[in-house]
This record gives structure tokens, sequence and C-alpha cells, in this order.
């Protein structure tokens, strides 16, 4: 099935997160701060998201609050057909930071995702040992956070989320802080990864490059008070390698949405 006839199959499908008329007012001590306003977005099981916007917008926020991790101010989110009220069931979240345990093994920090409700039985430990292995870290399982380089530990930290089997996996700029080489590797890796699993997937990020070539569809998001300007479907053959990057039609959608920033004023063309 092709890219574009899958994102049609898939939106003939109830969504599996709904953002409603949401918005996100803080309290501040120079009065009230409005971070996001008016977000419609709906996502479909087993579809990846990418939202991207200038620093600021409310991307962070956003991902917040479908994690449950912070409540709305007004509107509603909805997922798995459930309205939250925290956290929701086989929720995934890596982080901008690893936040591993120094004082914890790789394998130990990455079975900590288990260990929140159980004791981890044998043959969790052998898949945390194959994902560690998947994302380049065979040998490392017994080293310490501190003995590895940054990409290591955010593979470590990318195999902790998936280990409990998420159904949604929320992922806010895991890659920023990494360097080019480094970040496309993970860029295929997870593309894969995604495709293998076809987990529902919200990723933030700063990078058009990366939302596109991730994505099956990327929210374009607007300066502060964050709202959605646009959301575009991006029609590339999967699996994706990193030549596609090379093509007139990746190239196509990439201008097109720093086109669209400029003419918001978010970027200079």
């Amino acid at each position: 099935m092709s890219p574009q006839a899958s994102a049609q199959a898939s939106m003939d499908v109830a969504p599996y997160v709904a953002m409603n008329g949401v918005g996100k007012t803080y309290a501040s001590s120079r009065g009230p701060v409005t971070a996001l306003a008016g977000i419609d977005l709906e996502i479909r099981p087993r579809e990846f998201v990418s939202v991207v916007g200038p620093s600021g917008c409310g991307k962070s926020t956003l991902l917040k609050l479908v994690a449950g991790l912070e409540n709305v101010s007004s509107g509603q989110v909805v997922v798995g057909g459930k309205p939250l009220d925290g956290p929701p069931d086989r929720l995934g979240v890596v982080f901008q930071r690893d936040v591993l345990l120094d004082w914890r093994t790789i394998l130990d920090n990455v079975l900590l995702s288990i260990e929140f409700t159980r004791k981890p039985r044998a043959d969790e430990r052998d898949r945390a040992v194959a994902l560690l292995t998947r994302f380049g870290l065979g040998g490392f399982e017994h080293r310490f956070p501190w003995e590895l380089s940054g990409g290591m530990r955010q593979r470590a930290s990318i195999c902790r989320a998936l280990l409990a089997d998420p159904e949604l996996l929320l992922m806010d700029e895991p890659f920023g802080a990494l360097d080019a080489m480094t970040r496309d590797d993970l860029n295929v890796e997870l593309a894969q990864i995604w495709q293998d699993t076809r987990k529902t997937l919200l990723f933030i990020t700063h990078s058009i490059v990366e939302a596109v070539f991730l994505s099956d569809r990327v929210v374009m998001m607007s300066k502060a008070p964050g709202m959605i300007v646009d959301t575009i479907a991006i029609d590339l053959p999967r699996p994706r390698r990193l030549a596609v990057r090379d093509s007139a039609e990746f190239a196509a959608y990439v201008q097109r949405i720093r086109h669209h920033f400029a003419e918001l004023g978010i970027v200079k063309e």
C-alpha cells in the first residue's frame, strides 16, 4: 500500500489522540502567559506525526498535555477513547535529555520502565538486551551512563521507552543535542523501528528536514501563543533511507514548509 493510500485508510478510523479546542495558560508574577491556544489535532492509530515550530511556541507543552503530565486550561485531550485525567495507559516518553540514572547500569536503566509496576521477567531482560543490541549498544549493557557518549545515552533512553511496548510513544526533540552524523543514524533507526512496530508516535522537533524524513504528517505551529497553522501529509515511500533527502519530492516538501514559515515571519528565505 502506498503512503498516500495508507494515510487515507488511517483517516477512516477513530483517532487515537484527539485534542479539541485545547489551550494552556500559565500563571506568572507578571500575569497569565498563554502557551497554547485553540489546538485541534487528531492522530490516528499507528500514525507518525511530527510537530515543528519555532522555539517557545509550545511544542513541548503540547506533548506534556498529551502525556497527561500537565492539565489543559481549556478544551479536552482524549487518548484511546478516554478523556485524560493523568498519564494514559501504555505510554512511552523520550525527553530532550536522556534522564538516565547514573548509579544504574544501562541495562538496569532500560528495565526501569518495567520496574515501576513489577519485577522484570527473564524474557523482558532478554528483550532489553535485544533492544540495546539493535540500537548499537550490544556489549554496553553493564556500563554506566557516565561511560557513554550523548548519542549512546539517548539510544538507551529510546530502548527504555520501547521495552514496555507502549501503544503511544511521545518524543520531545530527542536528537536535538546530538551531532549531525549521530542524528542521521538515529533518524534511520527510528524510522525502521516505527516501520516494524507501528506505534502511534508524536514527535517534537525544530528540524524541518527531520520532520519530513520521519513523518506521515507534519504539523506546523506559529509563534507563541502556539497555534496550528497548517498540516502537511508526506507522501514518500517507506522504508525510508537518507538518500530520499536528495530527491526532488523531498526538497519540495521542505521548501513548502519553509516557505509557509517565511510567510509567517518565522524564518527568512
